[in-house]
Order: structure tokens, then sequence, then C-alpha cells
């Protein structure tokens, strides 16, 4: 009778921790992709709305020289190559408003080269 008492307890917690285990598997969202233009002196869009804690890969498509996209405040930087794409991946942890720059010099008008993310509940 022992037996049949941890067996059936044990099973029971077995099959409940599976149950949490897909479960959570099954609620993951996956990552909003937006594409992003970067040129001399521009991203495009230069504002994107994103919600908290739902993970972000911004596609960043440089069609000239090298850029960057740097967000101090998330502590997230990306460096794309002349012609190439690069992916910054993140789940924004806080909401407001939050200014990216261009982190690598490409010409003239590279300090006014910004990109706003906001960030809502």
């Amino acid at each position: 009778m022992k037996r049949r008492l941890i067996y059936f307890v044990s099973s029971t917690l077995l099959l409940s921790a599976c149950a949490v285990f897909v479960s959570r598997i099954g609620s993951q969202v996956p990552p909003r992709r937006i594409e992003v233009a970067v040129s001399r002196f521009a991203y495009s869009p230069a504002e994107i709305t994103v919600k908290k804690n739902q993970p972000v890969v911004l596609v960043l498509n440089s069609s000239d020289v090298a850029h960057g996209l740097r967000f101090r405040e998330l502590g997230q930087e990306v460096k794309i190559p002349a012609n190439g794409t690069a992916e910054m991946h993140f789940t924004p942890d806080k909401t407001g408003d939050f200014v990216g720059h261009c982190s690598v010099f490409c010409g003239s008008g590279h300090g006014s080269m910004t990109l706003t993310l906001h960030v809502v509940e």
C-alpha cells in the first residue's frame, strides 16, 4: 500500500512538472522582426514602437557604408557592414522612449543619425 502511494504521488508530481514545462514552451512569444533600412544619414523607419518584455529582432540593412546602432540606456549595440545586414536581438525590460545613435562614423551627417524606440506596456 505504501509503495502504491509513493508511486501515485511521484507520478502525479512528474506529470504536473511536465505540464508546466510544456505550457511554458507553448506560451513563449516568437521575436517580432522589424526591418530597418540604413543609409547616410537615416534609419527608416526612424521611429519604432515595441512592447515591454516582447522579444525583438531589428534587422538592419545598410545600402552604402558601414554603420552602427547603439542604445546606451538599453545596453544594446550592433555594427552593420557596408552594403550588409546585421541583427540586434533584445527584449526591452523597461518602458519609455530610447534614442539610438549611429555608432560608426559615416560622414558629415553622422551626428544627426538617430532611431527612436518607443517601449510601451
